[in-house]
C-alpha cells in the first residue's frame, strides 16, 4: 500500500480540486450555451410573449389605479386604453401634420446636404474618397455621399430588378406582411391576458417545484420577485428618463438655431431607450445639418456639440442617478457587453430592451449565489 508524504498529499488534493473546478467550470459553460442555443432557436416564438409581457407590467400600476375605481376589468381596460389613445389621437390631430412636413421637408434637403459635405471635404481633404476606398467603403455608401440623387436612383432599381417579374417574391412579401401584422395582434392579446391576469409572485410559481426543498424553493421566490422588480423598475423609470431627456435635447438645439432641432433632440431622447442608440443615430445628423444646412457655422455645430455634451453630464451625474439609481448595478463595459450578447441572442430589438434588466437580474442571482453557497476565504 502506498503512502504519501504530507507534502504529497497537498499537492495530490490541489490536483484534485483543481480539476473539479474545471469540471464544474465546463459543465456551467455548457449549461449557458445550451440555454443561449434554445433561446436562438426559440426567440421567434416567445418574443411576442415577452413582449405582451413586459407592456402588461409597464401599465400594471396605471390599470390597477382604475382598478380600485372601476370593479368591471373589463370597463378599467377600457378607461385605461381611452386615455392612452385620445391624447395621441389629438397630438396626431393637431401636430401630426407638422411633424409629417418637417420630417418631408428634412428628407428634401438631406441629399443638398450631402453634397455640400463632399465638397467640403474634396476642398478641405482632398484624396478623402480614395482614402475610404483603401479601407474597404463600399461604393454605393461613396455614392450617397457624392450624389444621393443618384443613390436613391440606384436603390430603387435594385430593388425594383428585385422583384420585378417575381410574382412569388411578391406574394412571399405580402405573407411577411402579414405575419408581422399577426404577431403584434399576438402581443396585444398577451398583454390583456397578462394585464388582467392577478399579480404573479415568486411564491406562487416555487409551490409548483415540489421536487426543491424549501429553502430552495424560498431562495428561487426571491429571485423571481427580484427579476420582476428589475425589469418593471427599470423600464418604467427608463421612458421618464428618456421623455426628459428629448424634451431637453430638443429644446437645446432648437435655442442654438438648428434646423428641425426639437424634433432631431427629442427623437435623440426617447430612441436612447435602448442607452447610447440615440446618440448615434441622432447626433451625427445634427451635427451635419448644423455645419452644412442652411446658417450652418462652426458656432452652430459647437452649440450642437455642447447641449449634447451638457445634456450627457445631467444625465449621467443628476437625471438617471435621480430617477433610476443604480438599480442594475452594471458598469459601462458590462452595458456594452449586454447589448452584444443579448442582440445577438434574440436577433431583434427585443434583445437590446432587454439587454440590461436580463443582465442585471443574472447579476444578482450570482450575487445572491455566491452569498449563499461560497464560503469567504479568511
Amino acid at each position: 500500500m502506498l503512502e504519501f508524504s504530507d507534502g504529497q498529499k497537498k499537492i495530490v488534493a490541489a490536483g484534485v480540486t483543481a480539476l473539479a473546478l474545471v469540471v464544474v467550470a465546463a459543465f456551467a459553460a455548457a449549461v449557458v450555451w445550451a440555454g443561449v442555443r434554445v433561446l436562438e432557436l426559440t426567440a421567434s416564438a416567445f418574443v411576442p410573449v415577452l413582449m405582451g409581457l413586459f407592456l402588461s407590467l409597464f401599465f400594471k400600476p396605471y390599470f390597477g389605479w382604475f382598478r380600485k375605481r372601476v370593479r368591471n376589468p373589463t370597463l378599467a381596460f377600457a378607461a385605461m386604453f381611452a386615455t392612452i389613445a385620445l391624447p395621441l389621437g389629438l397630438v396626431a390631430w393637431f401636430a401630426g401634420s407638422a411633424i409629417v412636413g418637417q420630417v418631408s421637408n428634412f428628407l428634401s434637403v438631406a441629399p443638398k446636404l450631402f453634397v455640400k459635405m463632399s465638397a467640403w471635404c474634396q476642398a478641405n481633404h482632398p484624396g478623402w474618397e480614395q482614402s475610404l476606398r483603401q479601407l474597404g467603403a463600399p461604393e454605393n455608401a461613396l455614392l450617397f455621399f457624392t450624389d444621393p440623387n443618384a443613390f436613391s436612383h440606384d436603390v430603387c432599381a435594385q430593388l425594383g430588378s428585385a422583384y420585378s417579374g417575381s410574382a412569388v417574391k411578391v406574394g412571399f412579401g405580402i405573407v411577411k406582411s402579414m405575419l408581422g401584422l399577426l404577431n403584434w395582434i399576438i402581443v396585444f392579446v398577451f398583454f390583456v391576458y397578462f394585464l388582467m391576469k392577478p399579480d404573479v409572485k415568486g411564491v406562487d410559481v416555487a409551490r409548483h417545484l415540489a421536487f426543491c426543498k424549501e429553502g430552495t424553493r424560498a431562495f428561487l421566490a426571491e429571485q423571481i420577485d427580484a427579476f420582476f422588480d428589475v425589469l418593471v423598475s427599470f423600464f418604467q423609470r427608463q421612458v421618464l428618463i428618456c421623455l426628459v431627456e428629448g424634451v431637453l435635447y430638443g429644446t437645446g438645439f432648437a435655442l442654438v438655431g438648428l434646423p428641425y432641432g426639437f424634433l432631431l433632440g427629442f427623437g435623440l431622447g426617447v430612441v436612447n431607450l435602448v442607452p447610447l442608440l440615440g446618440s448615434v443615430a441622432f447626433l451625427p445628423v445634427a451635427a451635419v445639418l448644423a455645419f452644412f444646412g442652411d446658417g450652418g457655422s462652426m458656432m452652430r455645430l459647437a452649440g450642437v456639440l455642447g447641449v449634447w455634451l451638457c445634456g450627457q453630464v445631467a444625465d449621467n451625474y443628476f437625471i438617471t442617478p435621480r430617477i433610476q439609481g443604480d438599480k442594475t448595478g452594471l458598469g459601462f463595459a458590462g452595458v456594452i457587453f449586454s447589448f452584444v450578447f443579448w442582440g445577438a441572442v434574440f436577433h431583434s430589438l427585443l434583445g437590446l430592451l432587454l439587454a440590461i434588466p436580463l443582465s442585471a437580474f443574472w447579476l444578482v442571482l450570482w450575487r445572491a449565489l455566491k452569498t449563499k453557497y461560497v464560503r469567504p476565504v479568511l
